[in-house]
């Protein structure tokens, strides 16, 4: 696996490149980091090269502001500057998927084509609220005190009780971000609405959502969906919020026809 850091207006971008085949790029979610997608990156690399960022704020990227049009932007820059031969995927899950889909937007010339799971083009008022009280909280008593809460809206109970190592992995991760990197990013989604952008992706797009999804409920992706000129929607039964990490094997075969396709 090579990694780089790429130097984009004096910013780094770190990112993982390994395999061979058409590129299909990573977009983490905020509350998970890379290593969310190291399962189905496992079994993804077999088919293609997998390029696995680590979004501005996380790892060794530094922190561009909270904007998500600045983000999308910024790593729009690193993917030009990789001089891909083909077109790559996007491949993006929750807050990964939101950027995924606004740089499709803002670059329409980028992507072949994307996988947006568990994301949407807009949050429900409560889901707003969400944001705004965990980003108080936080600022407050520190990441401890949203930890759990985090950890509700990545996964479902009885998937928490089955599973307390990875669990128990994925709090320390969460607990070791960036604060100001999470507070910029709770602010954007929590004013978020580009529900009149959609109609811009002209690529073939496959929505995605874990039918138990707290964090980006289910009919945040049937209203993406219907706002998309060319998707298809699956909603993965028994799953959450970063299904990729909780079910890779039923998440490979849910997107393996749609990455395949030329």
């Amino acid at each position: 696996m090579a990694h780089q850091t790429l130097n984009i207006d004096n910013k780094k971008l770190s990112l993982e490149i390994t395999g061979v085949g058409t590129p299909i790029i990573l977009f983490h979610s905020l509350l998970a980091d890379s290593s969310s997608f190291k399962p189905l990156a496992d079994d993804l690399v077999k088919t293609h090269q997998v390029i696995s960022l680590n979004l501005p704020g996380f790892e060794g990227s530094e922190f561009v502001g909270g904007d998500l049009n600045l983000i999308a932007d910024h790593i729009a820059k690193g993917i030009e500057s990789l001089k891909l031969t083909e077109k790559p995927i996007f491949l993006g899950n929750g807050y990964g998927g939101f950027i995924a889909l606004i740089t499709s937007i803002r670059h329409p010339q980028l992507a072949s084509r994307l996988v947006l799971a568990d994301c949407g083009a807009m949050f429900s008022e409560p889901g707003r609220a969400a944001f705004r009280g965990m980003s108080a909280a936080a600022k407050e008593k520190g990441l401890e005190a949203i930890a759990d809460v985090a950890m509700r809206r990545l996964f479902a109970p009885e998937f928490q009780d089955q599973n307390p190592g990875l669990v128990a992995d994925r709090k320390k991760r969460f607990l070791a971000l960036d604060t100001e990197t999470f507070h910029g990013a709770c602010s954007a989604l929590a004013g978020l609405d580009i529900r009149d952008q959609l109609v811009k992706v002209s690529q073939p797009v496959l929505v995605l959502v874990g039918e138990l999804d707290e964090a980006t409920p289910s009919s945040m992706s049937v209203e993406l969906h219907a706002g998309l000129p060319n998707a298809t929607l699956n909603i993965l039964a028994g799953l959450a919020h970063v299904p990729q990490l909780q079910a890779p094997a039923i998440f490979m075969d849910a997107i393996r026809n749609f990455i395949n396709a030329k």
